[in-house]
């Protein structure tokens, strides 16, 4: 057996990853057009519109509205739905808080669907066992670039009149069927942060067919205020997630290299799959079924009992051959967190039980998603980033065969 660098053999990866510059001329001039207009402001600048329009045509998508960030996107899609105190959202356990946050802004209550083992997505299975009379939306993650299985959902989501919120924040131009996510249910959500494909440093983007959601959608970015009228009359409590034109601009730049990122990143992604599909004892993201996942991250799984080892063992040396990694994407599911085990979303207020509407008690107890919990404590996480190269790849390939062969030959 080849020695594990771990223990002291030569390690895998001797050179570094393939790296490149995000941003370059062509944010430059975006941007310089930007601060020519004299106004950095959404409603009287045209760097929002213009990204607005390109992001709407690349998506086939009637209506576009700018956030302030991802987060941001996913509040005004739920306040575009009226999702109030005691409704239920049904949601993924295995997500980032930007989430969740808006649907506890709505006064609302998160209600985790456990998810597939291996594509790490919600399932219409999952949501059905979730849904209750007090369901009034059923927010669908993409992770991780990976679409869900969305016909299935969509079945049960039109037998009961439930709309569809797609978070997109880690699935840019990912395909289900041959159709974008993000385009099948009501309202589709976007981010552009710095660690999404493309990055505006924070922003976030809402798509949706709907003109009324449309609308009611852009009032909450900005106040409830109707930037057509000269007086500003607020129809109810909205936020302040204003898209600035500086971000518009570099948005713009960045979209147009969107399709090549994800191209690189599906390649890498798919190319990794490939070598280690027949690796004992590693178990790859399985891509959903009639869909291309873009690869925001690539998450494997460890089978502990074949190797012999544990999930972090595996992860230490692989890291030691010199593919950094990280032991699971999230420590535990959402609903583990201190949040919602202490019930601390808001002070002096026992959430979400004194709401009128909501006269029950609601737990989060450990055990509550299981497939979700075995996927995050089995995991391991590698970096895609679109400018690594074929012999990233191959040296990414070659180190988990090394690891995993060894540990299984030792336990075998």
């Amino acid at each position: 057996m080849e020695k594990l660098a771990i223990f002291g053999g030569p390690k895998v990866k001797t050179t570094p990853f393939g790296t490149g510059k995000r941003f370059g001329e062509s944010e430059l001039a975006q941007l310089q057009e930007a601060l020519e207009q004299n106004t950095l402001f959404y409603a009287h600048g045209k760097k929002t519109e213009e990204f607005l329009n390109r992001f709407k045509r690349l998506y086939g998508s009637r209506f576009a509205i700018a956030t302030s960030s991802g987060t941001a996107s996913i509040h005004t899609a739920l306040a575009a739905l009226d999702v109030g105190p005691g409704d239920e959202v049904i949601t993924s356990p295995i997500t980032d808080m930007g989430s969740v946050i808006g649907i506890l802004f709505q006064n609302a209550v998160p209600v985790f669907a456990d998810v597939d083992p291996f594509t790490y997505n919600m399932t219409a299975e999952g949501i059905e066992k979730c849904v209750t009379p007090k369901t009034k939306a059923i927010e669908v993650v993409h992770l991780a670039g990976n679409p869900a299985d969305m016909e299935p959902i969509l079945y049960l989501t039109k037998k009961h009149g439930i709309p569809v919120i797609e978070d997109c924040a880690q699935s840019y131009l990912s395909i289900y069927k041959d159709q974008l996510a993000g385009t099948f249910g009501e309202l589709g959500c976007f981010s552009l942060n710095d660690f999404k494909h493309i990055s505006a440093g924070d922003a976030g983007m809402v798509l949706t067919d709907d003109e009324q959601l449309a609308k009611k959608a852009l009032l909450f970015t900005d106040k409830g205020y109707d930037r057509t009228q000269a007086e500003h009359d607020s129809p109810f409590l909205a936020a302040n997630y204003r898209m600035n034109e500086l971000e518009a601009a570099v948005g713009i730049a960045q979209l147009e290299k969107l399709e090549d990122i994800v191209y690189k990143r599906r390649q890498f992604g798919e190319g990794v799959t490939e070598g280690i599909s027949e690796v004992p004892g590693v178990i790859p993201p399985k891509i959903t079924p009639g869909g291309k996942s873009s690869y925001w991250f690539y998450m494997l799984r460890v089978e502990e009992e074949t190797l012999g080892i544990s999930r972090d063992q595996f992860a230490e040396a692989l890291a030691a051959e010199g593919i950094p990694c990280t032991k699971g994407y999230i420590p535990k599911p959402v609903y583990l967190t201190k949040i919602f085990q202490k019930k601390t979303v808001y002070p002096h207020f026992r959430w979400p039980e004194d709401f009128p509407q909501y006269a029950k008690d609601v737990k989060y107890p450990a055990g509550l998603c299981p497939n979700a919990e075995e996927i995050l404590r089995t995991a391991v996480v590698l970096r895609v980033n679109e400018f690594f190269t074929q012999q990233d790849q191959e040296d990414t390939i070659r180190a988990i065969r090394k690891v995993a062969t060894y540990f299984f030959k030792k336990s075998h």
